[in-house]
Formats: structure tokens, C-alpha cells, sequence
């Protein structure tokens, strides 16, 4: 080794970049196991940035020629010597790497190619300033944190979360490529195939760079990794969980997902797969209500407004009898139940009752629904305490959330099977199952809920109806599984970091639903789109980076638009979603949820301007992560400081008093970050804060702070 190491210092002096590489494949020899999971760790990754600014300094390939194949792209990396203006745009002056590929090439050889014509592509070993660019938001709910959406190649995201949440993710849940060999993910800008001899060594590079760092995300005291896989890799990814996290306690789940099997010539059909569960710390499975996860031991309620399109006021389904207004004391009792409106009576001639108001079943579009009961069957179970007065939602067309007992349910109750155990103050039942006992759940799911088709293909169907997401899971499997882990965690920080169509946030809506919650779900996936589509849009003669290849993105067209469907009940093409939720929590798609979300893009900004504290605006949202994404954000940067809901920033210390006033009055602030190169400045700082007040401190030069990928791959 001696030798070697000789050798590889007269290269260095030669060429640094390929003195490098070659010191990495040393150490990657040495490193190697004699037993345990072997596979090559020093195959590099890198990702390209379509539609980012070409600056001097910059990698880039040549993108291919309009209407060309794909296998016609020139793969060889040029950096990027200068950028010059001519009359027909931007041109950059290229010359070759001293990399391995680049032995071969005639070493002065220098073109030029108009801006226009590449694309930059980072290396993972690259040195990188990331920001976030905010792309908009939905906003229903209220002070509660914002789940966010970040459009990014996830190993470069989770570098830049390392300083927003390390040591603070309570639960992960990623659904990784499987790696079937059929161009289902893609390594280096390529597809991996079947055929690639280093298939399985690419997806183990691949997945483990990305676990070492969710590794640094977990709570190390009490978090849980969960890992949904199937048979082709489960082996493998199972010896490098083992060996990732040596100190957790690991354990796998056989779920089934398609009951009828995907039928496999010659083999059997396959109907089941895998989730592994990484269990950090304190952390426990918890124990189920009932033996049927989507059950529960509370009796569950319906909501009594009809919510298939069907069953609008005016059409045959229910008739004019089930279009009557049910009066809400100001207190949520029902008063009085009025008679049904004749099919051309207008709702607001229906006499009003004093102190009450006159609840009709109206969507939040307007539309006019009919109630799922005639009055006088109403009146009937609300004498029973079997309809219940729910949230009063004065902003809504309908005034009052309404609930019953389904026939079912009351057969429960009346049969003995369930017991009323208590009542509400408006006199409704509050029943229970009495066979249903805590138990701790099995290592085989065998669950309706869990069907991937129902569950997830027509629930995402229902969301966004005119596009087709390949295999999405079911909303209700995931929801399942985090239950174990954040049931008693209602403030809990959830990642995704193969977001997909954005399940994970969906189920963690529905968890916050069920009890409250002000969980916050963040989602990670990037823009790329699928073989298929990328080979017609090639066809018609784009590229990645034109508006319309960029648009047919996975984040663009799936993740965004079905979280956004999700939240605000209505369809991209703003029509109120058909369908209900099932099991645990049932009630209409269409009502959406009380929930905040702000999608951004992961941004790579110049080293100039960073070094020269002109990139506050691109970190800014990673200070507001850091404060838990909740209230306000201080977006600019000021002569003096700025505090919002719950975080604080100090830009100049001759502010100090004042700033130390304006946090001191602001409960909520707990977090505030010091923009200073001067230690015992910040000291001073740090020493007249309020005891609840966490200090961070920002350097001038935010190069210092957010650098990500300084030597590592």
C-alpha cells in the first residue's frame, strides 16, 4: 500500500480530481468486509439541473440535439471556463476535467456551446449551496404547522435537512424503487435495467447513502424507520439495514397488498410484500383497539349529508323528502326539525327559529346535497341519542357538522354487541365494542385496508382523475403503519424521502383528523418523468427544462396537485372529489382537511453571492424549517431584526436590546438566529435570552452554514 500511496501523490501534483477518484476506489478496497454485505460503495452519483443558470465553474454535458433518442446523449462532463454574451445569447467556453474519462481525451481541447444547449449536472461530491424557493401553498388550517413538499433529488435534500431537523424526525416512511429491472428508477441520468451487471450494486450505493443520512435525521432516542420493499431486494436491503443501524432493533412485516396475486407465469402469483421496521431507542410498536386495523373499539359515525354526486338536491336519489333544515341552538342541540322544501323552494325562504340557525346539507362549493335520512327517521334516532351536532363551521354554507348511527351500528348497540358507556352534552351515545382488546399486532397484515388497489389506484383515481400514477400504495396501509409509532405524538415530524404521489402526507393528514393532531408530514421527490413519457415528449422535440417536459414531472403533476386535491376536496379541474374515506375515519373526500402546505424547490445558489450575504432570501424557509414551518416567515433580510410567530433573527448586534425586548414579549418564540461572525458578541447574546429561547448562530458568510457535499459522497 506504501507504493501505491506514493503513486498516488505524484498524481495528485498532476491532476487533484483524478488523484482523488483513484484514493477513493483505494478506500474503498480497504474498507471491504471479509464477511457481511459486499457491493461496490464508490460508483458516484450525480443529478442534472435542467433550467439552471449556466455560471463559470459549472460541470455540464451537452444536452441532445431536439427530437433526438435518448442513447443519443453525449455523457461526457465539461467544466464550464468562462460565459461570454454574443448576439444569439449566452455561450460558455468548455474544457475537460482531469477525471478518469477523460484520459483518453485530447487534453486541450476546448469548444464552446451556446448556454442554451447544456444543462449542469452536480456530482455528489460537488460542493453545494442549496436554498428553497417557495412554489405556493394551500392553507386551510389555521396556526397549525405546514407540511411541506420539497421538489429535489433526495440525497441533496437530506443534506440541506441535516441542518433543519437533525436529531428531530420522529418517524421515516419511504417506499424506495424496487428495482424490478423494468427502467423503474434511475442511476446517473440512466435508466438500470434488468440487463446492467451492476444492478444490485447501484441500488445498494444508492439506498445506503440515503440511509446513512436519515440515520442522522432520526431521533436517536425514540424514532422508527419504516421501509416498504418486495422480494427482488428485501434480502439485501435487510443486511444493510442491519449494518446501517447496528444499535436498532429490526424487524419485518409481511403485508398483504393484492389479494388476488399479480398472476406470474411459471411462478407463483405475488400477492404479498415486505416492510421493514427499524425501531431506535425507546421506541415500541404499539398496541391495535381491534384485531381489524381499520377498525376500532370507539362505534364509528357517519356524516349525515349524502356525498355522491348522485344524491344532490334534485335528483332522483332521496328525493325532495331528505332537503329539510335542522335548527342548531347556539349551544349545538338540535331544537327542531323542519318540514322537507319542495324541489323549486328556495332554502332561504325556509322560517327562521330564534337562537337557532337553519342547517341545510350543502357542499363547501355550494352545491346542495340531501340528507342521508328522511326527517322523521331523524327525529327518530335523535330521540335515541343516535345523531350527534359536531363542529359549528359559521364560514361554511353549512352551518353545523351533523352525524348519525348507521343502522348497522345501532344493530350493535341494541344486540348487545356494543355498549353506550357514556353521552355527549347534546345527548348523543358514546359507544364501544365490548369484545374489542388492546393486543399487540402480528408480523402479518392481512387487511382490506391495505389492498393497494382500492385503497391507493382509486383513491388516487378519485383525487386526480384523469391521471395515472403506476402502483401508488394504500393511503390506508401507510396510515396503519405510522399509527404504531405517532399515536401518542401528536406534535410529530414524519419524512418522506421517495415521496411518490405523496401517500405519507395523506396518511398523516388523516392521523391528525382522527385526533387532533398537529403533526407535520415533509416530502421529498424529485421532477423526473416516467420512460414512457419521456420518450414521446422526446419525440415531439422537448427536452428536461422546457416548460412542457417539466410540467408531466412527478411533483408537478402527481405530488402537488393530489396533496392540494386532498386538502382544499376538489380536483385539479376544481370539482368537488366523489367518493368517501373508508374504514378508521369515514367521511367525504370533499370535505378535505384542516391542514397548511407549502411546496418548494431545493435551489442551488452560486458561491458569490453567498459568500457575499446576498442568498438570505434562498435560506430563509431552512431558518422557518428549523422553527418548526409554523406562523410567519421572515423571508428578507433587515437593517437591524425581524421576529415572526415563533423564531426570531438578529442581522445587526447593535439591535441587541431591542431584539432581546421584542423576544422576550413573544412567547411562541423559541428559536432565534444570530447573524454574526463576532463569538462573544453572540455569547452576550446567548446570555440575555429568555431560559426557553434556543440561540443558532448564522455566520456572516452564509458559505459557512449551508455548504452541503464538502468532499463526501
Amino acid at each position: 500500500m506504501s507504493r501505491l500511496s506514493n503513486l498516488l501523490r505524484q498524481v495528485e501534483a498532476k491532476a487533484p480530481e483524478l488523484a482523488a477518484d483513484l484514493r477513493r476506489e483505494v478506500e474503498a478496497l480497504r474498507s471491504r468486509r471479509a464477511f457481511g454485505l459486499n457491493f461496490e460503495r464508490h460508483v458516484p452519483e450525480m443529478v442534472e439541473l435542467p433550467g439552471r443558470t449556466i455560471r463559470r465553474g459549472d460541470k455540464v454535458r451537452f444536452l441532445p440535439e431536439r427530437g433526438a433518442p435518448a442513447d443519443s446523449v453525449d455523457d461526457r462532463i465539461w467544466r464550464v471556463v468562462a460565459v461570454r454574451r454574443s448576439p444569439d445569447g449566452a455561450v460558455a467556453e468548455l474544457a475537460r476535467s482531469a477525471s478518469a474519462e477523460a484520459l483518453d481525451e485530447v487534453e486541450h481541447e476546448s469548444p464552446s456551446r451556446s448556454c442554451e444547449e447544456l444543462v449542469v449536472v452536480a456530482e455528489f461530491r460537488d460542493p453545494i449551496y442549496p436554498g428553497l424557493v417557495s412554489t405556493g401553498k394551500v392553507e386551510r388550517g389555521g396556526n397549525k404547522p405546514f407540511h411541506s413538499v420539497i421538489n429535489a433529488e433526495n440525497y441533496h435534500a437530506l443534506q440541506a435537512l441535516l441542518y433543519t431537523h437533525e436529531g428531530k424526525v420522529d418517524a421515516i416512511y419511504i417506499d424506495p424503487p424496487y428495482n424490478s429491472g423494468a427502467r423503474d428508477w434511475k442511476y446517473n441520468n440512466d435508466y438500470v435495467d434488468s440487463d446492467d451487471a451492476y444492478r444490485h450494486s447501484k441500488w445498494l450505493a444508492m439506498m445506503e447513502r440515503r440511509l446513512k443520512l436519515a440515520k442522522r435525521l432520526l431521533n436517536p432516542d425514540d424514532s422508527v424507520l419504516i421501509v416498504a420493499i418486495d422480494e427482488k431486494e428485501y434480502l439485501r436491503l435487510g443486511l444493510l439495514l442491519e449494518q446501517t443501524f447496528p444499535d436498532a432493533r429490526t424487524e419485518m412485516v409481511t403485508s398483504v397488498v393484492n389479494p388476488r396475486g399479480r398472476h406470474r407465469p411459471g411462478r407463483f402469483s405475488r400477492s404479498d410484500e415486505y416492510i421493514y421496521v427499524a425501531l431506535l431507542g425507546d421506541a415500541r410498536v404499539g398496541q391495535e383497539e381491534d384485531p381489524e386495523f381499520a377498525g376500532g373499539k370507539r362505534v364509528p359515525w357517519r356524516t349525515l349529508r349524502r356525498s355522491d354526486a348522485s344524491s344532490a338536491r334534485g335528483t332522483s336519489k332521496g328525493g325532495p323528502a331528505q332537503f329539510y333544515p335542522i335548527y342548531i341552538s347556539a349551544d349545538g342541540q338540535i331544537a327542531a326539525i323542519g318540514e322537507p322544501l319542495l324541489p323549486e323552494q328556495d332554502r332561504s325562504t325556509t322560517p327562521g327559529i330564534d337562537g337557532c340557525e337553519a342547517v341545510f346539507p350543502i357542499r363547501d362549493s355550494g352545491l346542495e346535497m340531501n340528507w342521508g335520512l328522511t326527517a322523521p327517521g331523524l327525529t327518530r334516532l335523535t330521540e335515541h341519542g343516535y345523531v350527534r351536532v359536531g363542529r359549528h363551521t359559521p364560514d361554511k354554507p353549512q352551518k353545523w357538522e351533523i352525524s348519525y348511527l348507521t343502522s348497522g351500528k345501532i344493530a350493535d348497540i341494541e344486540e348487545g354487541r356494543a355498549e353506550v358507556v357514556a353521552r355527549e352534552d347534546n345527548g348523543a351515545v358514546i359507544a364501544e365494542y365490548r369484545d374489542s382488546k388492546m393486543k399487540t399486532p402480528t408480523s402479518t397484515w392481512v387487511r382490506p385496508a391495505h389492498n393497494a388497489e382500492t385503497g391507493g389506484t382509486l383513491v388516487l383515481r378519485e383525487l386526480l382523475p384523469d391521471r395515472r400514477f403506476p402502483f401508488p400504495k394504500s393511503l390506508y396501509a401507510v396510515e396503519d403503519a405510522l399509527r404504531f409509532f405517532v399515536t401518542d405524538k401528536p406534535g410529530a415530524v414524519v419524512l418522506d424521502f421517495f415521496a411518490g404521489s405523496g401517500t405519507t402526507a395523506h396518511a398523516v393528514m388523516r392521523l391528525n383528523r382522527q385526533d387532533g393532531g398537529g403533526r407535520q408530514c415533509i416530502s421529498v421527490t424529485n421532477n423526473e418523468v416516467s420512460a414512457e413519457d419521456a420518450q414521446q415528449l422526446r419525440a415531439a422535440g422537448h427536452r428536461p427544462g422546457d416548460p412542457t417536459w417539466e410540467t408531466l414531472g412527478i411533483c408537478e403533476y402527481f405530488t402537488k396537485p393530489r396533496i392540494e386535491a386532498a386538502v382544499t376536496g376538489r380536483t385539479p379541474e376544481g370539482d368537488p372529489i366523489k367518493g368517501d374515506y373508508r374504514f378508521t375515519d369515514e367521511f367525504p373526500m370533499a370535505d378535505g382537511f384542516e391542514e397548511n402546505v407549502e411546496y418548494f424547490t431545493l435551489t442551488y445558489e452560486a458561491a458569490r453571492p453567498v459568500a457575499h450575504n446576498r442568498a438570505f432570501a434562498a435560506v430563509a424557509p431552512l431558518l422557518w424549517l428549523r422553527a418548526g414551518a409554523q406562523g410567519r416567515r421572515i423571508d428578507a433580510a433587515t437593517v437591524d431584526f425581524d421576529v415572526a410567530d415563533t423564531y426570531g433573527v438578529l442581522f445587526d448586534l447593535d439591535a441587541t436590546q431591542e431584539f432581546i425586548a421584542a423576544v422576550t414579549d413573544a412567547d411562541p418564540v423559541t428559536l432565534v438566529f444570530v447573524v454574526t461572525d463576532d463569538d462573544r458578541g453572540f455569547q452576550a447574546v446567548c446570555a440575555e435570552l429568555p431560559a426557553r429561547v434556543e440561540a443558532v448562530r448564522l455566520y456572516s458568510s452564509y458559505l459557512t452554514n449551508f455548504t452541503i457535499n464538502t468532499g463526501r459522497e
